[in-house]
């Protein structure tokens, strides 16, 4: 699969057909087929040019002429060639007219092209604005990068300004002799400039931060971090409910000392220690992250599933030992309290720590006020040492404990229902969401490319999402079976069954088609996929499992969704909360995911809605 090194609405340099003249062109469509460029100059000429005849706008600044290099004959101390006295050059004390100038050098450049190849250098004498896309890549300021510094690792980008965007309407022509002299000019010019790149990127995040407050702003999180605890425990006094009724809504509530049991909230402690032990162990592979702001990559250690291994083997080391599983069902609303008391002290001590933290640390969605920072996180990847807690909980307590939860589940209905085996609906839940959360942690690196991690901080939100939501609001089907029993038929079984599968299959084969993109696009096995290059130098895929909708991998996700509750039956609407809810949820995210990459791709992305109109559901846009 040939790639492309330009996208569409890039300003560059062209050859002009028959010469060895450079002038800047944009760059408006590519065959495919033919491998050539359709490209536009600036009196209006459209032609199409090889990828050999055009180079980008930075490689004429980059240049340096081989007179500065240290030959082997400048170091022995011989003598070069004076600059001064080459062919065709006027006397030092020569003055001439801009016009006479102009003819002079545009006669010398013509002999020397005639010699070597020429490239010019395009001066303006008079600027003026052009259009939308002349010096922005897709809708985004373009980079100007100081990479001839040799042995410097990280280069000094910045945005310019939509203002300051023109290009010349009337140009120069010199030898590449004399391009010299200019590049000095040029490269104190961008000295000046370069010297604030730090400034620039801080009034660039203020300016953004002030702007795209998520979730309703603060008001929003606000009321999120009210609101999240209490529906939680009214769900659940609900599903404890025997006739669960919106007519008797609310529920029956307990005193809150019935809630509260310090020897419940060890055990909770306990288990959290317990799952950072295990991801503290040396084993499994340790990988890179995606590059940060400051050009560093963090490294990740990925034994979940070795962690979910080894908590197996305590489970069953408790059945042997005759430990009472079933506490955790008698005491759930208290281990549920315990939960939230954590999340929210952790909350508060990843808020104190990140006021400490350097400004490249920060998360892009942290915004200066104190509410929001709290509730969406000030620090991106907070750490203690090598241990990363955003990283960690993301998978190992909840998602794990979630399994345990089932579990636990699956016990107690047998004890509260006298049976001798589970129910087929209560199998059925937990087989399906342990596939999920073993498919989880065994595709573990997979996390590392993903909004939570990239982009949004370690706050109220994902400590709440990961530590609570997750363990005691995902198993709520189990939860639902144990005191409201479905006799599930063989024949509704398998539809059920069969419906998993097929969200599974959906969900599995997007990501892992995605994550081996990411991965080497130029892999010959997906050489049949299609794809549009973007100026950010990565290609959207506009084939396979993503050209059938934008987000593949959620409806996958909602398919399985539907698959854990059905088994539930239909008697009431309480074990669908987690479809309605997982719904928005997904449809929040994709709102999210859009408007990054609108920002990020600019024209490419436009070009990749048109091409897949469909977000998650296919028939519907």
């Amino acid at each position: 699969m040939p790639s492309r090194k330009f996208a569409d609405g890039e300003v560059v340099r062209g050859r002009w057909p028959g010469s060895s003249l450079y002038y800047e062109v944009e760059i408006l469509s590519h065959d495919s087929n033919s491998q050539l460029y359709n490209v536009k100059y600036k009196d209006g000429t459209e032609l199409e040019l090889k990828e050999s005849d055009i180079k980008p706008l930075t490689s004429f600044r980059q240049r340096k002429s081989g007179s500065t290099s240290s030959s082997p004959s400048r170091r022995r101390g011989s003598r070069s060639r004076s600059r001064s006295r080459s062919p065709g050059r006027l006397p030092k004390g020569s003055r001439r007219s801009a016009s006479a100038s102009y003819q002079a050098d545009l006669k010398e450049a013509r002999k020397e092209a005639k010699k070597d190849m020429l490239e010019v250098k395009l001066t303006p004498l008079v600027l003026k604005p052009f259009g939308n896309s002349i010096n922005r890549y897709n809708g985004e300021p373009e980079l100007i990068e100081r990479n001839d510094i040799p042995h410097k690792n990280t280069q000094e980008k910045f945005h310019l300004s939509q203002e300051s965007s023109y290009i010349p309407t009337q140009y120069s022509l010199r030898a590449r002799r004399e391009e010299i002299k200019l590049k000095e000019v040029d490269l104190k010019e961008e000295t000046v400039v370069t010297k604030r790149p730090a400034l620039l990127r801080t009034s660039e995040v203020t300016a953004t931060q002030s702007k795209d407050l998520e979730f309703g702003g603060v008001p929003g999180v606000f009321l999120i971090m009210l609101g999240l605890p209490a529906f939680l425990f009214l769900l659940l006094l609900m599903c404890k409910q025997k006739e669960p009724s919106l007519l008797n809504f609310p529920p029956p509530l307990p005193a809150l000392g019935d809630l509260w049991e310090t020897r419940v909230f060890g055990a909770y402690l306990l288990w959290f220690l317990l799952q950072a032990l295990f991801h503290l162990l040396p084993i499994g592979k340790v990988v890179e992250g995606t590059p940060l702001t400051n050009g560093r990559r963090l490294k990740y250690r990925l034994n979940g599933f070795y962690a979910f291994i080894l908590t197996s083997a305590l489970v069953g080391a408790c059945f042997f030992w005759n430990v009472e599983l079933y506490y955790v069902y008698h005491h759930f609303l208290q281990f549920a309290l315990a939960a939230v008391v954590f999340a929210m002290g952790l909350s508060v001590y990843l808020y104190a720590r990140a006021l400490k933290a350097p400004q490249d640390e920060l998360s892009p969605a942290s915004s200066g006020n104190a509410i929001y920072d709290f509730f969406i996180g000030r620090e991106l990847n907070p750490r203690i040492g090598t241990f990363d807690l955003k990283y960690f909980c993301e998978l190992r307590p909840g998602l794990i404990g979630w399994v345990v939860i089932n579990l636990v589940m699956l016990l107690a209905e047998m004890k509260e229902q006298n049976r001798a085996a589970p129910s087929l609906a209560m199998i059925l839940v937990n087989s399906f969401q342990l596939l999920y959360v073993v498919d989880a942690l065994w595709n573990e690196e997979a996390l590392l490319t993903t909004m939570d991690i990239i982009h949004d901080g370690f706050g109220f939100m994902l400590a709440f999402g990961d530590l609570v939501w997750v363990p005691f609001i995902y198993s709520f089907q189990a939860f639902y079976l144990v005191s409201h029993p479905n006799e599930l038929s063989w024949p509704m079984a398998s539809l059920i069954i069969a419906l998993k599968l097929c969200g599974f299959v959906i969900f599995r084969c997007a990501n892992s088609q995605k994550n081996a993109f990411r991965k080497n696009p130029t892999d010959p096995r997906l050489a049949h996929l299609k794809t549009i290059h973007t100026s950010t130098g990565k290609n959207l895929l506009v084939s396979g499992w993503w050209g059938f909708v934008r987000h593949p991998n959620y409806l996958g996700d909602l398919i399985m969704a539907l698959a854990w509750s059905l088994p539930c039956g239909f008697n009431h609407i309480l074990p669908y909360f987690y479809v309605i809810y997982f719904t928005i949820l997904l449809v929040h995210r994709e709102a999210r995911d859009e408007h990054h990459c609108r920002k990020k791709y600019g024209l490419a992305w436009e070009k990749y809605c048109q091409r897949v109109p469909y977000r998650i559901f296919p028939c519907i846009y």
